[in-house]
């Protein structure tokens, strides 16, 4: 009986042997997407940093690599919609908001985001057609 031991164990290796090789594998391809996201979560706090000093271009810039990195992180996608809306780029930032707002619809910071720029951006869009109707009456 303990001679049967031994020929199980052989056996055993070669059968799981692939399984390991795959598992090892694939946690060798997961850290490069690891080191992404936390590089992403870093270029997103910067972000958060410089904005708040008023650098809203760098901020950009930041979440721009941040989403670039991670593009399913929903805060940056949405600090990025900041950042455009605060540089006039409103057509960026309704694309920024509205697929942060796909990727985390739970949210109600990046609704309310979105939510308040929208109000914005129609209210705008409204002016500048009246301006547009009232240019072409003259």
């Amino acid at each position: 009986m303990p001679r049967d031991l031994p020929v199980r164990s052989r056996s055993f290796l070669p059968t799981f042997a692939p399984t390991l090789a795959l598992a090892g594998l694939l946690a060798f391809a997961a850290a490069p997407a690891l080191a992404d996201e936390e590089r992403a979560s870093q270029e997103n706090s910067f972000g958060v940093d410089v904005a708040g000093k008023g650098l809203w271009k760098e901020a950009a810039y930041r979440w721009e690599k941040a989403v670039a990195l991670d593009p399913l992180n929903a805060r940056a996608h949405n600090n990025l919609g900041v950042a455009y809306e605060r540089g006039g780029k409103f057509e960026e930032a309704l694309d920024s908001y509205e697929t942060a707002l796909e990727l985390n619809p739970r949210s109600d910071h990046i609704r309310q985001n979105y939510e308040l720029f929208r109000e914005a951006y129609e209210r705008k869009k409204r002016k500048e057609r009246d301006a547009a109707r009232s240019a072409n009456r003259r």
